[in-house]
């Protein structure tokens, strides 16, 4: 998200944490620093407590909480976007149609079948095509598009408003002691019934240098599935979410550190990695890794075998050691003949196991052989 709303010249930019949020705070710190000079920034804000000590109760409290910082800037447009979903977009399209429109609010939509609306929040329009009619949580007798009948409009969770929109709006909600104060929820409805609210037809932003097979991807990370299968999408020969866009790069912090080291070439004991992501500072020593993501700093060890799994940061795999199907998180030393994703049976009585059979094991937890 902060990638494509910097590559698209957006240079003022707030985000909205809640708790556990040290991490977070210190890599946009470290990673996201613009020139003051210019008055450009991206800088973390955590919960104003401006209606008593309490975390946001929702997506539209954290805006009103800090409209403040609206306050501060007077802009006459706000982008507000969600930051657990994996795309490329041009921003700049969408508040072009926006500003255009001179809709109190604009909502990015995403065409999705039919039969998948029980999925999403989806955006009902009217015979134009834009006006949005009603927006709808997980419809079960969903309405299809006018132009396509077999398709509707699933929000993305992205919104342009009006400066002046937004503050009226979100003040409002704050008042209603029955509001669950969320943007797609309450806010958009709301503006609805008023008739503010337009859609933005994802399929018609132009990203620089994107294919015809990566075009128009979007993946919803909230859940361990699709934080998983979001990973296994970079690993294909032709990644459906391509990385290597250097005309539309995704922007991070990079440690300093010595490159990726495969090391040991006798049959048995033989360092090597196939279609996966292996990041700086790596040593597979003797292992094999396989449709796999290492962080930096992994090791893995002779003998071992890593298949289909995402390693964090400075996991150890220890000699013989299994990792199938599995997402571990960092700081986990997996010991010398340890199995994961082997018995998942065996793994839910130790482990989280997925509703898609991915086995988690948490932040330095430890692992028993």
């Amino acid at each position: 998200m902060l990638s494509n709303l910097v590559n698209g010249g957006y240079l003022k930019i707030v985000v909205l944490t809640q708790y556990k949020s040290h991490s977070l705070d210190r890599h946009i710190a470290t990673t996201w620093r613009m020139s003051p000079l210019l008055g450009n920034y991206v800088t973390p804000v955590p919960a104003q407590m401006r209606r008593g000590p309490r975390w946001f109760a929702g997506s539209a409290d954290a805006i009103f909480q800090s409209l403040n910082l609206v306050y501060d800037e007077r802009p006459e447009y706000v982008i507000v976007f969600g930051a657990d979903h994996i795309y490329r977009m041009d921003p700049r399209q969408m508040v072009a149609q926006h500003v255009a429109s001179g809709a109190g609010v604009t909502v990015a939509g995403i065409r999705a079948p039919i039969e998948q609306a029980d999925q999403f929040g989806v955006i009902e329009v009217a015979g134009d095509g834009r006006a949005i009619s009603a927006f709808r949580e997980k419809p079960s007798d969903p309405h299809g598009l006018p132009s396509a009948p077999d398709q509707v409009f699933a929000s993305m969770g992205n919104y342009v408003f009006r400066a002046d929109t937004l503050i009226e709006a979100v003040s409002l909600d704050a008042k209603d002691d029955d509001s669950n104060h969320d943007l797609g929820g309450n806010i958009i409805p709301m503006l609805v019934e008023r008739g503010e609210a337009e859609v933005y037809d994802f399929a018609d932003n132009d990203v620089p240098g994107t294919t015809d097979r990566d075009r128009g991807y979007w993946r919803d990370v909230g859940t361990l599935d699709a934080y998983y299968e979001a990973h296994m999408d970079l690993i294909s020969v032709h990644p459906v979410f391509n990385l290597y866009n250097y005309r539309w790069p995704i922007l991070t912090w990079h440690e300093p550190m010595p490159p990726a080291k495969f090391v040991f070439d006798t049959d048995g004991r033989r360092g090597m990695a196939l279609d996966s992501m292996v990041s700086a500072g790596v040593i597979v020593a003797g292992g094999t890794v396989r449709r796999s993501i290492l962080s930096p700093r992994v090791k893995v060890h002779a003998g071992a075998l890593v298949e289909g799994s995402v390693l964090m940061h400075d996991v150890q795999v220890g000699p013989g050691a299994v990792v199938r199907g599995a997402i571990i998180d960092k700081n986990v030393a997996v010991p010398e003949g340890a199995q994961i994703g082997v018995d998942l049976d065996g793994d839910r009585e130790r482990f989280v196991v997925t509703e898609g059979g991915v086995v988690v094991v948490g932040k330095g937890q430890k692992v028993e052989a």
